[in-house]
């Protein structure tokens, strides 16, 4: 899964953060119905992946300062570094991971 809530919330988000948690609701109930059967479940939460917003959006630099601005990186992941951890928490080197959430997000997002 790629999204995942945190325990921040911010004004104007509403029914997006509202659905962002309730996918961490879905991750572990889906961890516990499907673990039997060998199946993983993770969440990569990014915090916001500037890269990945269009080029003639209009807003498009504004949102991008502003999701740097969030971090304590300085920056956003990039759409690399999400396949790159996509790629590992799929991989078999990542076999103990389930019900987990994986933050990408640069500080973004403080887990608690």
């Amino acid at each position: 899964m790629f999204g995942g809530g945190g325990t921040q919330t911010l004004p104007g988000l509403g029914g997006f953060k509202v659905a962002l948690d309730a996918m961490e609701g879905i991750r572990r109930q889906w961890a516990c119905e499907v673990s039997p059967h060998g199946i993983r479940v993770v969440t990569i939460v990014s915090g916001g992946v500037a890269e990945g917003i269009p080029d003639d959006f209009p807003a498009k630099e504004e949102i991008s300062a502003a999701l740097r601005e969030s971090t304590l990186l300085g920056r956003t992941a990039t759409l690399d570094d999400v396949a790159h951890v996509a790629a590992f928490v799929a991989s078999d080197r990542a076999r103990t991971m389930t019900s987990a959430t994986v933050n990408i997000s640069c500080g973004a997002i403080v887990d608690p």
